[in-house]
């Protein structure tokens, strides 16, 4: 793991703050005796935070390139956990889900990946605007994540990369209670809703004049 222990080294993502994501997402990374991350592990590791912290770490491998299958395994528990946000629940997965697994070494080329973006984001975020990251606000932002999580989910051109963006803002901001990222967030899933419509539209159209050429003939 010598990508990951550079990084430590250089103090790219920062560690000395055991209450901090990032320190959270290396020790889950860099722990040694396990093959394969059960998402059970997971949620035992982050049963002390919020479910946001949880909706970060299942929307970020969908924000950057990532072995087949990363994605599958954590694209599912995104409706549920957005759902629970918007319903004030704890956190919960069904065991059909909490049961799944994928390598240490993906989960570890995705915090390589994302651990610097990660420290400077989080040396950024402070509390303001906190009436935006606590109920009922909160609620709404969970209805606006699970609107995000079901494009995710679903096979569309180009319908990963933005939304799983604006789930990692939000998520982020509630974390930190930074109202500031809670707004960046509404722009950015309002721009990748309009963006993924687009692309539905246009597929749609192109679908629809092949028809009609076809049976035209």
């Amino acid at each position: 793991m010598p990508e990951l222990n550079r990084s430590l080294a250089e103090g790219v993502v920062p560690s000395r703050d055991d209450h901090r994501l990032s320190a959270t997402l290396l020790r889950i990374a860099s722990k040694p005796g396990r093959d394969r991350i059960f998402i059970r592990d997971l949620l035992a590791e982050l049963d002390h935070r919020a479910i946001a912290a949880m909706l970060f770490i299942f929307a970020v491998p969908n924000t950057i390139p990532v072995p087949p299958g990363v994605s599958g395994v954590l694209g599912a528990p995104l409706i549920f956990l957005a759902a629970q946000l918007m319903l004030g629940r704890r956190p919960w997965l069904p065991r059909i889900i909490s049961d799944r697994s994928f390598a240490r070494t993906d989960f570890e080329k995705v915090v390589v990946k994302v651990g610097p973006w990660l420290g400077k984001a989080e040396r950024l975020m402070r509390p303001r605007l906190k009436i935006l990251t606590k109920p009922p606000a909160e609620y709404l932002v969970g209805a606006m994540v699970l609107l995000l999580a079901i494009i995710l989910f679903l096979p569309i051109p180009l319908g990963n990369m933005l939304p799983a963006i604006a789930i990692c803002i939000f998520a982020l901001g509630l974390i930190e209670r930074d109202g500031i990222w809670i707004l960046i967030g509404t722009l950015t899933a309002l721009a990748s809703v309009v963006i993924v419509s687009s692309v539905v539209a246009a597929f749609a159209y192109a679908a629809w004049l092949a028809f009609t050429a076809i049976f035209s003939i």
